[in-house]
Parts: C-alpha cells; structure tokens; sequence
C-alpha cells in the first residue's frame, strides 16, 4: 500500500479503504508558483494524507485481519516503518529500493512473513522488551508526529491547521504536547532535533 497511491499487495482480497482523491490542481502548483512554495505544496498534501493511510491500515486489519499490507512509501524507513508496521502493515519498502526488492517483499508478504530491514526489526524488538527506552519521538501519537514534521518543514500553525481542518487552538495544544515529550523549547531546537534524527525530507535535502 503506497501512502501517495494507496493499493494493496497481498494474498487475500479487500477492499481499500475510501481514501480522498487528490485533483490535478491540487497535486499540481500554479506555474508562478515559485520552487519553495511548490515543495511545500507537496509535503502539505503527503503529510496530510499520511496519517489517513495509518488510520486506513488499522481499519483494513480491524475488518479483515488476514489481509496481508506491504507499504512502497516515498519515505525513508526510519521515517514511518515503524508506526506503518504498528497500524498493521506486513512490510515496508521504499520506492528507491522498490525495483529491486519488490518481487521478494511481495512473496515474502504474500506468503504470511513480514518484509522489514533489520534497523526496523531492531527498534520493533527494542519497544517490546520491558522498560526499553526508544528516541523521544516515537512516543508521539501518529498526530503528534504529523504536526511535528509539518512544522519542521516549515509550516505555521495556521497552515496545519487549515490543512488538516483542526482549530488553530488544536494544533497548539499538539505543537505543546510534542514539545514536551521532545524536551525542547522552541522551533529552533525543533528543527535541531529534526535534522540531527533525520526526520525532515526537505531537511534532509539540503
């Protein structure tokens, strides 16, 4: 199941979930919009859609437990494995290794195994063994960590909020709380934080 095309791999059938369909105006910017605006454009869109797709996974295993997901994201493994394997997914794979390692993540998915690497097979061991102590932010909550790398990437709370269509007040209260479990202060330290755990696409980028 891709996040930017949701489909489904697996042995059994289902049905995907209704997820929202994405106009060309909407995936496409104005051409006067310049290169900046155009990428921020972009990462609204996926980060938006994102935490859709994790809601969507965890209702496709509430109603169907044996249907088998392997995810082929745009993001980097150590962005979303974790939390995609958490809402249910089978396997991660990422659309830079996909043509190579596609057909093996299917048959292994397909046939009832999991398709992960072992850095994720790592930090899935680490949260399972008692008193383990992860980074700070895999203990935020799939919003938490949405409206973290929306504002690393440069969004206001303003924009979040009018992209995810939650009160300004709702994002803050979020933007406090990641804060918090973060242990940082400020966005400068947010950003800090963001680039020293790669977590940033654009971030990342540069």
């Amino acid at each position: 199941m891709a996040e930017d095309d949701p489909t489904e791999d697996g042995a059994d059938e289902a049905e995907s979930p209704s997820l929202p369909e994405l106009t060309p105006a909407e995936v496409e910017p104005a051409p006067e919009v310049d290169a900046a605006e155009a990428f921020h454009q972009r990462a609204r869109l996926a980060e938006d859609r994102l935490a859709e797709v994790l809601a969507a996974y965890r209702q496709v295993k509430s109603e169907k437990p044996k249907l088998r997901i392997l995810v082929l994201s745009m993001h980097e493994e150590h962005q979303y494995a974790v939390r995609a394997i958490r809402a249910g997914a089978s396997g991660y794979l990422t659309k830079e290794s996909a043509a190579a390692k596609l057909v093996a993540a299917i048959r292994k998915v397909g046939s009832g195994g999991a398709f992960i690497s072992a850095e994720v097979a790592e930090r899935l061991a680490q949260e399972a063994m008692p008193h383990a102590e992860g980074p700070p932010h895999a203990a935020l909550s799939d919003r938490e960590y949405q409206v973290f790398r929306m504002l690393v990437n440069g969004q206001t709370v303003t924009e979040i909020a009018a992209t995810l269509h939650l009160s300004g007040k709702t994002v803050s209260t979020h933007k406090a709380r990641l804060m918090e479990k973060l242990g940082v202060e400020n966005n400068a330290e947010l950003v800090h934080y963001a680039v020293r755990h790669r977590l940033g696409d654009d971030l990342n980028a540069q």
